[in-house]
């Protein structure tokens, strides 16, 4: 959990910097975050104070249940974070990151909800919730 990782929408409109990231990625494959990314989501985490935005004025967030959010830019769409709503810590999407991360992917959650057009097979543990 140490670096400093830059990180931004497709258009630029949400930019921030963020250090002490786990250096792993968890993918989701419930069915909201399937909808929300178009496949599956890939994050890793940080303290959300360990988060410093250069450019916020494109971030928005949507209320996706009774316990979480979720970070977006409102001028592109790009999906970037996710957020307990009592938790300290953000879910960072992975993808959002200037590479090379050195990030390697951890576990698969929500697996019993996967879509069925595709397999898991990189030997990474799978767990059927989280």
């Amino acid at each position: 959990m140490d670096g400093v990782h830059k990180g931004q929408c497709e258009c630029g409109a949400v930019a921030f910097t963020v250090k002490g990231a786990r250096d792993t990625v968890a993918v989701c494959h419930c069915a909201q975050c399937r909808r929300i990314s178009g496949h599956i989501w890939s994050s890793t985490h940080a303290a959300y104070d360990d988060v410093t935005f250069t450019r916020d004025e494109g971030l928005t967030w949507y209320a996706a249940s009774d316990w979480a959010k979720r970070g977006f830019c409102k001028d592109c769409g790009s999906s970037l974070f996710y957020r307990l709503n009592n938790e300290d810590g953000i879910g960072i999407a992975a993808g959002c990151l200037d590479g090379p991360t050195g990030f390697k992917i951890s576990k698969h959650i929500f697996v019993a909800d996967k879509g069925d057009y595709y397999d898991i097979v990189d030997g990474v543990p799978q767990i059927e919730q989280s």
